[in-house]
Order: C-alpha cells, then sequence, then structure tokens
C-alpha cells in the first residue's frame, strides 16, 4: 500500500466534501470519499484484489485484502490504518482469500482472516499449513463459546480453534485438499459465504453450482443454505445465499437460544430472506435492483452483509441495493424492511468508523473472470488487481440511485388453485405494480392480500381477473399500505406469472451536479481525449495515450502517466504509446445509429435498440472515438451509449438483456476505467477550478476523477428513440426489443403511411429473459398519431411491436 501524506494545511482548506467526506485540516488528498494512497495491491499477476473485511478494533481500523482463490495464502496483506488514515501493513501478514471476522468478547479478541489480535493489537496467526483453505466465516461455539469458536470455509472446511492457544481442530477439511477441490462432500453447491451459530444449530451458506447445466438454466436450484447440529447435516433449501448473521452481529447473538437467525440468497425470482425463529425457518421474498450479482457459480456476489452502522436500523446490502434493516426482524415481527438507495460500487463488507461509514471494495480485476465481450477489443482486463476503500457520511445511504426493484413470486411456473405465493416485500417504494399472466384456456382470477403490519394480519387486497392466456397489469397505489404482500389463484395454473415491478421517485433533473464541471459536452467541438488503463508489472500507475478530438478525428497529444500523488505528467516513452494505443483501442462495429434509436449487436447477432440522447452525438457514437463497454467494477461493466451510462452484467447473469440505465449525461465522454478505486473520464473542454480534473503538467491533457457512484449525479435516465421510425414493417414480424426499464415518465406515439387503420401490438418482455406477453392492442387510424402514456412504476425490460399488415411504421417513445 502506498503511504503519502499529500496535502498541506492550506491546501487542505480547499477540499470539497464530495462523498459526504468533510475536507478536514491536513487530511490526505481525496475524491469523493476514495483516497488514492490507501489502495490495496496484491501481486501483479493474481486475478483479483478485493476487501474482505474492515473492522474498527483497538482504536485502529483493521482491513484484510484477498486474491481470488488462494487457499495457502497469497501477496494480500492485513492492514492497520490510523486516524489520521497512515495505514501500516503488517509483518504477520500471509494473505489468502479471507473475508471472516468476529469479535470474542470472552478473551478479548478480534478474528480477522487468519489472524486474532488482542486489544493491544498484538497479531498472532494461524498458518494455512495448520488450517488450509479460504476463510470466510466465524461463528461462536455451540458448546463452549467462551473457549472456542468456529472458523468456515469457502470449500467447506470446518474448524474449531481455541481462543488463548490457537490449536485448530479439523472438524471437516476443506475440499482443496480433495480432488476437484471446489464442491466438498458435504452439501449441494459450493462457494461458501456467511456462517453464524445459535438456537443449538451452526448455520452455512453457499451460493454457488459447478455443474454445467445450472450455467445454462437459471431455474434450476443453485447453492444451498445448510445447519449442522454438531453431529449432522441438514439441507434447509436449494438455492443461492451469502450472509448469515443475526442481531448479535460481529459479536454473535447475545441470546443464542432465542435470537433469530438471518440469511439472505437469491434465485432466478427474486431475492430470498430466511429467518430461523424458535427453530422454525421462514421465507421472504424482497426486489432486486441489479443483476450483475446473478450468476450460477456464484461469483458475481462477494459478501453481502448485514450489519450494524449507529444507527437504529442495521444496514443490508443485497443485489445493489442499500436497505434498512431492522435489528428486530422476528417471525412475530417482519415490519421495517426499506430500500435507501441503489449503488454501483462491488462491496466486500463495511463498518462505521469514528463519524464515517468505510466500505470495503473490489474495483478493478485484472482478469475480468468471464465477462469477456468482443466489444472490450484487444485489451481483457487491467494490468494489475486494485481495490481501495470508500469512505462516506452516513447520510449519503438516502442520495445515491433511486431505489429500483422488480422479482416475481411465479415466473412462468406451475402453481395450485389456493396456493399461496411466499410473501413479498411490500411497502418502500413510491411506485408499484403487478405484471400478471398465464397460460390457461380459460380466464383466472388472481387473489392478492396484505400483511398490514408485519404480524401476520393478512388482509383482502384485490382480486384481478385475467382471461385466457393473458395478460395484466395491476397498479398498486402508494395509499396502499401493508408490509408483505401475497397472491393465490382460482385453479390450477401450468404457467403462471407474477412479477412486481417497484421504483422510488426520481428526483433528478437533466442537470449534472458542479463535479462534473468540464466533462465535453455534445455540442463541444473541440475536447481533450485520450485512452487511459492501470498498468501492471507492479508499476501502480494508470497511463493515459492523450488525444485532441475534433469532429470525428482525433490528434496525437502526447504519453503520460500518473501515480498515487494523482499527478499526470508527460513521459517520453514511446514504445507503451504505441502499446498503449494498439491494445487498448476503442473497437469498433457492434454500436450504430439510424433514424429510430441505437442498435448494439450482441455475440450471437442479436440486435438491441436503446435511446439516443442529444441529436449531436450521432458523429460521436460507434465510430471509435467513445468507449462502449469497460469493466469499472468487478465482475460487471458501465455500458456507454449515446450520452448514457448503463450498468450491464456479465453474461453469465444475463447480459445484455438486463442492463439498466444508470445516468443521461450528453458528454462527449471518449474513455473509462477505474483506477486505485477510482472511476476515471477522459473527454475535458474545460472545468477550470474543478479539483474533480486532473491536468497535466504541460496543460495539454486532462481527466476526470472520482467515485463510479457519483454518476447518479451526472443526469436523469431519459433519451428519446423506438424500434421504428418510419421503417418498413411485415404483418406479424417484431420489431427489435427497445429498451423500456429503469426511466421515470414513459410515452410512445405510433403512427403508419398505410391507407386503412393498423393494428399496433405492443409486447413486453417484464423479466429480461425473452419472454414476450402483449401489453396492450391499438388500432391507428390512417394519417393520425396514437399516443400512449405508460403507468407509473411499470418497468418491463424490453417493448417490441407488431402490426397486423404491412406499412412504414413509426412507434417511438421518449423518456423524461
Amino acid at each position: 500500500m502506498d503511504i503519502v501524506r499529500l496535502c498541506t494545511v492550506a491546501a487542505a482548506a480547499l477540499l470539497i466534501a464530495m462523498g459526504g467526506v468533510p475536507a478536514v485540516a491536513d487530511e490526505p488528498l481525496q475524491f469523493s470519499g476514495i483516497y488514492p494512497h490507501l489502495a490495496t495491491f496484491n501481486d501483479a499477476s493474481e486475478g483479483e484484489c478485493g476487501t474482505g473485511a474492515v473492522v474498527p478494533w483497538a482504536g485502529k481500523l483493521w482491513v484484510i485484502s484477498y486474491g481470488p482463490h488462494y487457499p495457502k495464502g497469497s501477496a494480500d496483506k492485513l492492514y492497520e490504518i490510523s486516524d489520521d488514515l497512515e495505514a501500516v501493513i503488517r509483518p504477520e501478514s500471509i494473505g489468502g482469500t479471507p473475508a471472516n471476522r468476529m469479535i470474542h468478547r470472552e478473551s478479548n479478541q478480534l478474528f480477522i482472516g487468519p489472524y486474532a489480535i488482542d486489544g493491544e493489537r498484538n497479531v498472532r496467526v494461524i498458518p494455512y499449513t495448520i488450517m488450509p483453505g479460504r476463510p470466510t466465516a466465524n461463528m461462536r461455539h455451540l458448546v463452549d463459546p467462551a473457549g472456542k469458536i468456529y472458523y468456515a470455509t469457502m470449500e467447506e472446511g470446518f474448524y474449531e480453534v481455541d481462543v488463548k492457544t490457537l490449536e485448530v481442530k479439523t472438524l471437516y477439511p476443506d475440499a482443496n485438499g480433495m480432488p476437484g477441490g471446489l464442491a466438498g462432500p458435504l452439501l449441494p453447491g459450493y462457494h461458501g459465504k456467511g456462517a453464524y451459530s445459535g438456537q443449538r444449530v451452526v448455520v452455512y451458506a453457499n451460493n454457488g453450482e459447478v455443474g454445467p447445466e445450472a450455467q445454462r438454466r437459471p431455474d434450476i436450484p443453485s447453492g444451498c443454505l445448510a445447519e449442522w447440529d454438531g453431529q449432522d447435516w441438514t439441507v434447509i433449501r436449494r438455492n443461492q445465499f451469502c450472509e448469515v448473521t443475526g442481531p448479535g452481529g460481529i459479536y454473535g447473538n447475545e441470546n443464542p437460544a432465542t435470537d433469530p437467525i438471518w440469511s439472505i440468497g437469491w434465485d432466478h425470482r427474486s431475492l430470498l430472506l430466511m429467518l430461523r425463529d424458535g427453530g422454525r425457518w421462514h421465507l421472504f421474498r424482497l426486489p432486486k435492483a441489479s443483476h450483475t450479482y446473478d450468476g450460477a457459480h456464484g461469483w458475481n456476489t462477494e459478501w453481502p452483509r448485514i450489519r450494524e452502522i449507529g444507527e437504529d436500523d442495521l444496514l443490508m446490502t443485497m443485489h445493489g441495493t442499500f436497505w434498512r434493516f431492522p435489528a428486530s426482524f422476528a417471525a412475530a415481527s417482519t415490519a421495517g424492511i426499506r430500500p435507501r438507495s441503489t449503488y454501483l460500487k462491488v462491496i466486500g463488507d463495511f463498518t462505521r468508523w469514528n463519524d464515517r461509514l468505510v466500505f470495503g471494495c473490489d474495483d478493478t480485476a485484472r482478469s475480468e473472470f468471464l465477462n469477456r465481450r468482443k466489444i472490450k477489443g484487444k485489451l481483457i482486463g487491467a494490468g494489475q488487481s486494485q481495490s481501495n476503500l470508500w469512505f462516506t457520511e452516513p447520510g449519503i445511504l438516502d442520495r445515491l440511485g433511486p431505489p429500483l426493484g422488480r422479482g416475481a413470486v411465479w415466473l412462468d411456473e406451475a402453481v395450485e388453485a389456493g396456493q399461496w405465493s411466499d410473501p413479498y416485500l411490500f411497502a418502500g417504494y413510491d411506485h408499484r405494480g403487478a405484471h400478471i399472466s398465464h397460460d390457461e384456456a380459460e380466464g383466472v382470477k388472481f387473489e392478492f392480500e396484505v400483511d398490514t403490519d408485519g404480524r401476520g394480519n393478512w388482509q383482502r387486497l384485490v382480486t384481478v381477473d385475467v382471461p385466457a392466456k393473458g395478460y395484466a397489469w395491476l397498479p398498486l397505489a402508494a395509499e396502499l399500505l401493508g408490509e408483505w404482500i401475497r397472491v393465490r389463484t382460482d385453479r390450477a395454473c401450468a404457467k403462471a406469472t407474477v412479477l412486481y415491478s417497484y421504483s422510488g421517485t426520481d428526483r433528478r433533473t437533466a442537470e449534472a451536479d458542479p463535479i462534473f464541471a468540464g466533462l465535453a459536452a455534445a455540442s463541444s467541438t473541440e475536447h481533450l481525449g485520450g485512452l487511459v488503463r492501470p498498468r501492471g508489472e507492479e508499476l501502480r500507475t494508470l497511463h493515459l495515450a492523450a488525444t485532441k478530438i475534433k469532429g470525428r478525428s482525433a490528434a496525437d497529444v502526447g504519453y503520460y502517466e500518473m501515480d498515487a500523488e494523482m499527478k499526470l505528467r508527460r513521459v517520453d516513452n514511446p514504445k507503451s504509446h504505441e502499446w498503449l494505443k494498439e491494445n487498448a483501442a476503442i473497437p469498433e462495429g457492434f454500436l450504430s445509429v439510424d433514424a429510430a434509436s441505437a442498435v448494439y449487436v450482441d455475440d450471437a447477432g442479436q440486435r438491441w435498440r436503446l435511446p439516443k440522447g442529444d441529436p449531436a452525438l450521432d458523429e460521436f457514437t460507434g465510430v471509435g472515438l467513445s468507449r462502449m463497454d469497460r469493466e469499472v467494477v468487478t465482475e460487471r461493466d458501465l455500458l456507454l451509449c449515446h450520452g448514457t451510462f448503463y450498468e450491464l452484467p456479465a453474461d453469465n447473469a444475463g447480459g445484455f438483456a438486463k442492463i439498466r440505465p444508470v445516468c443521461t449525461h450528453n458528454r462527449r465522454i471518449t474513455d473509462f476505467c477505474s483506477y486505485r478505486g477510482l472511476l476515471v473520464l477522459t473527454g475535458i473542454d474545460g472545468g477550470e477550478g474543478n479539483r474533480h480534473i486532473i491536468r497535466s503538467d504541460d496543460g495539454l491533457a486532462a481527466i476526470w476523477v472520482g467515485t463510479v457512484d457519483d454518476l447518479w449525479r451526472l443526469g436523469k435516465p431519459r433519451g428519446k428513440g423506438g424500434p421504428w421510425n418510419e421503417t418498413e414493417a411485415t404483418a406479424g414480424t417484431p420489431s427489435d426489443p427497445y429498451l423500456m426499464t429503469g426511466y421515470d415518465q414513459k410515452t410512445i406515439r405510433l403512427s403508419h403511411n398505410a391507407a386503412t387503420p393498423v393494428q399496433f401490438t405492443l409486447e413486453i418482455d417484464v423479466a429480461g429473459d425473452g419472454r414476450w406477453a402483449t401489453y396492450r392492442r391499438f388500432v391507428v387510424e390512417p394519417g393520425q398519431t396514437m399516443e400512449h402514456e405508460f403507468p407509473a412504476g411499470f418497468h418491463p425490460y424490453w417493448v417490441r411491436t407488431i402490426v397486423d399488415r404491412p406499412c412504414r411504421a413509426t412507434a417511438m417513445l421518449e423518456y423524461e
């Protein structure tokens, strides 16, 4: 880790509080709560460098980093950080892939990774030769909680450790020493994440599956939640689970016989919240904001947590949402779970430290894992893996991306008559509705009930009649109160769907926050661009091949490098300059613009249509001047298209079909990447006085730096476009899919050139999985334009259009 003291008192006084982090006298340099000098690196050959745990202890902040698969140790470190943000690499560091942490009250020790740290900051180590594996969780002991603790590894290694002597007893060997080395013999699934003890059992979760069929079929169960009574294992549910904890949090439950245990996971329908209370398990479903965490292998989730942050409620992170989680959540009182905001960072752990929240992140992977699209060009991954901490004030949890969520209780599946669905979260969103469909030859009644107060007081809400093989949209007004909602049908259905679509009010405007002043506008005729990439070979620098862009031409300016001091210096290195231009070149041919919309063709040849921003960006899009796709947080990408940034899941997590818009900026951004936990953008035209813009020592090159979650402040998602704009349409042939999810106010206009009326059928893909349902049919008279405004909270992924006769058709949408 680079320890650099950069700012004098006078310079620090000029720092602006970004990301809720105030400027403090004599504070190190930071941008939006990211301190470049605190970046963590491991060996240059390692494909990932994440943050496994962050814990305040003995007057310091303790941090462990991890590599991707190192059950016997690695170059990763244990860090000790002081109040003035000086960091020390502890000499006891042995690395590995750790994410476990627990404070043991009786012995006054922090167990973090393979380390035991006492109240005087003395560090003892449990060698991987004695306790091999990737440690993922600690638990209080079932029989001797004062004298022993449990360790669990990601490959089903379970150990009993004496807190005084650190003597290790192997209960179940880690599977890394067995043939295969991934899935252990004890339980189905693999890739263990969380574990916790209470109610006389140990509960353990894994979130992956190794079988090729599960990789192809998201509806096939992956992972499991299981419990151990000290002798035998019992599988509780065959789905992907991550966190397991209780109201005692990092200390363990104070009343282990009676305190509840919680576990959060997911399936292809929604998030899953499991509650163990009184020896019984209960299931609740919640919305997903982001699908970038999906994937049968489980690698796309780091360590979601439910943790105390100095507030009455706990903070839960799961599938891109910051959740308010009541510490009192139990079978008799399930009220209070609320979305706070959505985020883009990949967070391994978080804590409250002094007056700030600290998020340990997983920012830049060298390998980019399985997310290797052709549109990335020749270069795959950064030169060296790296991550950082993100410091914020607590209020930021309510000021990032607006809440957004969708999830199903049934998704095209068999349902028995009168069978109540699982309870699904009903509270916390301004706009709500449900997509309902079935495939029966007769009409079906769907009856909904709500639990009004989270105490099991279910009351009838509404009954919806859905015609044979039909679809219905059920608006659920904000005035309807309740904590949970459930549904049943009056007849058996072979294929029924109930998918809830929720969103919060997006109060953003088209105006960008002043921190983005200087990013070149769509109307800019000349600006500074360039290709950027974090370097490898232990150099720990960023390099830039700077250009000056005029219209569709780009001229070389020079080669530059930047280090932890965030000084952009011109370097005379023609070889590195040419290498960067060749290997990081922006690919062409994957994105085009026509009269209707922006068009992306994926690796399988599928065409997808996206909204257009400022018309001036037509000449800038898809011609090698603006990068389209890059991984900026581990295992998920940013997509840049015609003035809008999108979150793009890996192909194994839904891929392009499950993108969501983040912001519309209408700027001439040339390139972007992550470096030392910062988001780096090129495409500068002005911005003097904006400390987020770093200019080169010769004044001829510039970049913008901040955090990826600053993008929420760059402008509300908006745009115009559609599947057809005076397009020759064939009767009965569907248009290309056009993106609909994540936008606020949505209107479509339909017209044609036929001499007789034309029926337009609007079909929607509600889940982003290619299952299309008929939303509405509109008959448009000759020479007329029909306009339809979609309901608030209506967020299917894609829309497409079909006409009943050949014509030159227009179906254009406007999102505001």
